[in-house]
């Protein structure tokens, strides 16, 4: 298993390593160890999601709030996704920008998103299947959205325009401007110590 930091701090890129035979094939998709060493403090893991898109289908910008936020570990069963990574916490130095992960059936990666970080993706196939670890259970009332088209976040989707779909909710979120405004994202501060209580250094 190979671990790599993406651009976005706190933020990973986890390639497994293949067993084909003849059979099929087999891989370790999720290790706590070998992800603690990268990501300082072992995940306390509270809920599995699926979820099944046809192509073109968009889900996020979503992230919630700190403390206890929710950390992510995704990867696609089946099919294909973009998945897409943004620093929506105010006064980060990487704050607005974004990285991507190709999530499919065929490389089987997985990323890893911390606490106080925004995800979304792109279905690039039609039944593209993506499950979700997660450290604490869903909380609608603590659960957000920034505008996944938001000109100001450029994030580029590698399907025709026609083609995208989005949910009501997602298409009705803020801009980041105005998430940002009205004191709905999380901060760089907040989200870097509650990082410190997890590792056991505050």
């Amino acid at each position: 298993m190979q671990i790599r930091e993406l651009k976005i701090p706190d933020s990973y890129e986890i390639t497994p390593r293949q067993f084909p035979d003849e059979r099929g094939v087999f891989l370790e998709w999720y290790r706590f160890d070998r992800l603690e060493e990268a990501v300082g403090h072992r995940l306390d893991l509270a809920q599995g999601n699926t979820s099944v898109s046809r192509r073109g289908v968009v889900r996020g910008i979503h992230f919630a709030d700190v403390p206890p936020s929710q950390a992510k570990y995704v990867t696609a069963n089946r099919g294909a996704v973009l998945d897409f990574v943004v620093d929506i916490r105010v006064g980060s130095p990487t704050f607005g920008q974004w990285d991507s992960v190709l999530l499919d059936d065929v490389d089987r990666r997985a990323i890893y998103i911390a606490e106080g970080l925004g995800h979304c993706f792109v279905a690039l196939t039609d039944d593209a299947t993506v499950s979700y670890l997660v450290t604490t259970s869903f909380n609608a009332e603590r659960e957000h959205g920034v505008d996944p088209t938001d000109p100001e976040v450029g994030l580029r989707f590698p399907v025709d325009a026609d083609e995208l779909l989005l949910s009501r909710k997602d298409t009705g979120a803020p801009s980041l401007a105005e998430a940002a405004a009205s004191g709905l994202l999380p901060t760089w501060d907040g989200a870097r110590a509650y990082y410190a209580s997890l590792d056991g250094k505050a």
